[in-house]
């Protein structure tokens, strides 16, 4: 690939994550806009919700940047299904009233914007007592994470964007991040077999996420993403008078 070609695919990503931070932050919402970053296992949400932090600091906004990662239960309860259960990994993975307790609601009308970003600690499997932080009137919250437009959680969102990508392409990914601490190679194809793949099928039966979501931002190909508005979700106004 030439160098000129490499450039034109990096300033597309570029022109379209600029776009969606323009988007966000030019909605008008007068307290902190939580915005939920969702897809699969390894489609890139982590990286988007870091691009997008960065575009929207760029601008001079006010960024709490975080992930659902920070409210996980005790491994006992993970796994209580087992290990390789996929209803396990969708319904006991995380603990989703302190997601709204301590995150969401704080931030959404009528909170008082003191708001906390972990209440676990997965690496030692304890729970964690964080001192609160207090958010701006105009701060944007950013977090990523699966399964964030659930019934349990959907409300708590002022916009959701869906990361979408193939299974393929997110499980090429997922297997060559993950096969460090996942205990191999084929322990870790395993997983995202029985696993993760299974949880995100329940998911998307359950609350068909790129349909709900306010936008999805297709990522199979990193240098050469495509941005869609939903007509009738949270950003369509937005966009239509930018």
């Amino acid at each position: 690939m030439s160098a000129a070609v490499s450039d034109e695919r990096s300033s597309l990503r570029a022109t379209v994550l600029n776009d969606l931070a323009v988007m966000i932050a030019n909605m008008e919402v007068a307290r902190p806009i939580r915005v939920a970053i969702d897809g699969r296992t390894a489609s890139g949400k982590t990286t988007l919700a870091n691009e997008l932090a960065d575009c929207l600091i760029a601008k001079g906004r006010d960024v709490i940047r975080t992930s659902i990662d920070g409210f996980h239960r005790p491994r006992v309860e993970r796994y209580a299904r087992g290990r390789h259960s996929a209803e396990g990994y969708y319904y006991d993975a995380r603990d989703l009233p302190a997601i709204n307790v301590l995150l969401l609601s704080p931030l959404g009308p009528g909170g008082d914007r003191w708001y906390r970003t972990a209440s676990f600690d997965l690496d030692n499997d304890l729970p964690v007592e964080q001192d609160p932080h207090f958010a701006s009137t105009d701060a944007i919250l950013i977090v990523d994470g699966t399964f964030l437009q659930r019934p349990e959680l959907r409300d708590g969102w002022d916009l959701a964007v869906f990361v979408e990508t193939s299974e393929r392409v997110s499980e090429q990914r997922g297997i060559a991040r993950d096969t460090a601490h996942l205990g191999g190679a084929e322990a870790t194809c395993q997983l995202y077999a029985d696993r993760y793949r299974p949880a995100f099928d329940l998911y998307q039966r359950l609350c068909a996420p790129a349909s709900a979501a306010d936008a999805v931002f297709n990522n199979d190909n990193f240098e050469q993403p495509a941005l869609w508005v939903r007509g009738d979700g949270r950003l369509s106004a937005v966009s239509r008078s930018l």
